[in-house]
Order: structure tokens, then sequence, then C-alpha cells
């Protein structure tokens, strides 16, 4: 069952899409015969597809995670094209990692199965202009996936010692890269073309990298990571070093995602207190007014247009997916002359 609920003109929250019957987990957004979609996945071990421009589910519940260890929560997902068709990259507790058709709502072929169990964390890039998929793993292990070939390139990337939370992809000097982070409090960059390691891994979190994205900033590639302890830490990837003072939000990083506004990064941070806040590491401190709603721990953010406006879209412990308008939320208020 779908309800879209309209708020009051005051409110940033445009619609509550509800239908997963346990706690939200992974989001991506998407495009879908010119329409933008959202897409989740849930612990009740269902992918749901959603337009955003009426609030409504694309067709029934999609199905399909449970594998040979029989947990079918859906943990992580990402979206990619391939063949020129719209596809989203799944995975969660079971063996499995899916691939499903947008435009249609079905499986896009047989699953990939890796064998260990315990997919974290998905992300995709092009390279080579093949499309691919990089996956983290419970056995600390980073694998990559050739999406049209189906089948995965080489041995796992080794070196974390712990759970693989989080990965994300950029282009650094013309090279597509993974980020990844780890229960083991680093962050490790790869290089895609050739699965290696580049340089050693980025420290400075004192808890599980739980969330990782990336940004362009002026030109310059920027990688972004939270952990379980609510710091939230900003990377140049082309230099390796921090980028911005850490940000200290004081509560458990759920999920984060990149808002460039006016040539300034800023953090859009779901919390485990069921807010979502934008910050800014160039000042340290929040951006307006939290968005409020989530009744419980914001594990999924991710941002997309809608009718020509910003917005986000957010899962969470509650069951619910929200969407926000996010349309004057980076304006900087009250500027001074300087001279």
């Amino acid at each position: 069952m779908s309800e879209s609920v309209r708020a009051d003109p005051s409110s940033r929250l445009r619609s509550t899409l509800a239908g997963h019957e346990h706690g939200v987990w992974s989001l991506a957004a998407a495009v879908v015969d010119g329409r933008p979609v959202a897409v989740t996945g849930s612990q009740d071990e269902t992918v749901r597809i959603w337009d955003l421009c009426d609030g409504r589910p694309v067709g029934g519940p999609l199905v399909g995670h449970n594998g040979l260890i029989r947990n079918g929560e859906v943990w992580s997902l990402a979206t990619a094209v391939v063949g020129d068709r719209p596809v989203a990259v799944s995975g969660g507790g079971s063996n499995l990692i899916q691939m499903w058709d947008l435009a249609t709502g079905r499986h896009a072929g047989e699953p990939l199965d890796h064998g260990t169990g315990g997919v974290c964390a998905v992300a995709t890039a092009v390279c080579d202009g093949r499309p691919l998929a990089v996956t983290g793993h419970a056995d600390a292990t980073v694998r990559v996936w050739d999406l049209a070939r189906r089948e995965q390139i080489g041995e796992p990337l080794a070196g974390h010692t712990d759970w693989v939370e989080a990965t994300a992809t950029a282009v650094v000097d013309g090279r597509p890269v993974a980020v990844t982070g780890s229960n083991d409090e680093t962050v490790r960059v790869w290089d895609l073309t050739d699965r290696k390691p580049i340089g050693e891994p980025l420290a400075g979190h004192t808890s599980a990298v739980c969330a990782a994205a990336t940004a362009v900033v002026d030109g310059r590639p920027v990688a972004v990571t939270g952990d379980f302890g609510g710091t939230v830490r900003v990377w140049d990837l082309a230099t390796r070093r921090p980028a911005a003072e850490p940000l200290e939000t004081r509560s458990e990083t759920g999920a984060i995602a990149p808002v460039v506004a006016r040539s300034r990064l800023l953090v859009l941070v779901g919390s485990g207190g069921g807010t979502v806040r934008l910050w800014n590491p160039a000042t340290g401190g929040p951006v307006g007014e939290p968005l409020e709603g989530h009744s419980g721990t914001v594990r999924a953010v991710a941002t997309t247009v809608l009718h020509g406006r910003s917005v986000a879209v957010t899962g969470g412990n509650d069951r619910t997916v929200r969407v926000w308008d996010l349309a004057g939320l980076a304006r900087s208020p009250g500027r001074r002359h300087t001279g």
C-alpha cells in the first residue's frame, strides 16, 4: 500500500511512502522512462520501486534475496545503466547479489553468487566503458563485478580487517576509483583499472566507518565518510589528505549524501536520532533546521531532482521512505559586506 502525504507549506516534507514491513536500510535514485524513481531495500527481504512524481509504488515488491544462508534482508543498493537499460544492484544478508531491470520490475538475469554471504555495501562505476559494481562484504573483502558479463573481475580486494560497511566510486586524474569504509575504522581507496590499493589507508576515524559518498567540488574529487560515533570526515582524493576539519554531529551516522551548492560542499546526514540535517564542513556547523519526521534511525539517504527542484529521499527503521524539498535549504543566510 502507498500513502502519499502532502505536508503544510511550512514543512519540507513532500511525501511519505509506506509499504515496507520492516526497516528501510538502503535506497538509490534513478530515472526510468523519463520519470525519477527511488529504489528501496528493506529488512522485509524485498526491493521496491517508487515513482517520485506521484508517490506510488511501481509494481509489487521484488523478491529473491533468500540465498544459501537464508537471510534475505536487503542491506545495500545502487543503480546503473547496463545495455541502455536502468538497473538496480542489491545485496544483503544472503550470498546473492541481485540485478533488477527497473523498467520491467523483474530480475535482470541470474543472481551473482559470491558464496560468502553478507553484502554490506554496493556502489557502481564505469571503467573502460564497462559498467561495474563494487561490493563490500562481511568477510572484510571488496569485490568488483562486470555487470554486462555478470561475472567477478579478478580476486577479491584484500586489506580491510573487518566488515566493509561502505562503498562509493569516483574519478581521480581520469581513473575510476572505489572508496571503502570498514569496521576496522579505516577508509581505503582502490584503483578500479588495476584493482590495487592507492597508498596507505586513510586514518582518523575512531569508530566503525559506516557511510561513504563522493562529490566533485571546484573540479576536485572528494570523499565524505561517516562513522558510528557521529564523526563525518572529508577527504581530497587527489592528495589523499583531509579537505576539512571533522564534523562532530554527536549522533550515530546512519547515512550521508553530499550536496554541492554554489561551489560549496554540504553534507546531508541521516542520524540515529531520526533526523536528517545539512552540515557545512567549512564552518563545522549545521545549515538550517533539521528535517524531522522519521521515528527511528535514518539508514539511507539519496538526492535527486523532482519537477526541477532538489529533493532528498530518506529511509529508516520506522519502515517509511520520505521525500524532502531541499530548495533553498543550502542558501547562506545574511551575507555581509567584506569591504
